[in-house]
């Protein structure tokens, strides 16, 4: 893996956790490092990181108050 590949994914916590629970990436990565960009977008999958999911949590966020709320009226 290059070097830069290596440290990238360091910085992140939790790239660095996706690459040890799926360690079929390192093979990937190693044959080409241009794939990090698939890998990232793994990680923001598994992890629920993209903005749509942000959103949706936001959604269900305001949902849940919205019930409590009127719960307690």
């Amino acid at each position: 893996m290059q070097m830069r590949v290596l440290l990238e994914i360091k910085k992140d916590k939790k790239m660095w956790d996706l690459l040890k629970l799926n360690s079929y990436w390192v093979k990937g990565l190693n044959r080409d490092s241009s794939s990090i960009k698939r890998f990232k977008e793994d990680m923001k999958v598994k992890y629920k990181l993209r903005t749509t999911d942000k959103i949706s949590d936001a959604i269900d966020n305001i949902d849940l108050i919205s019930n409590v709320l009127s719960a307690l009226k």
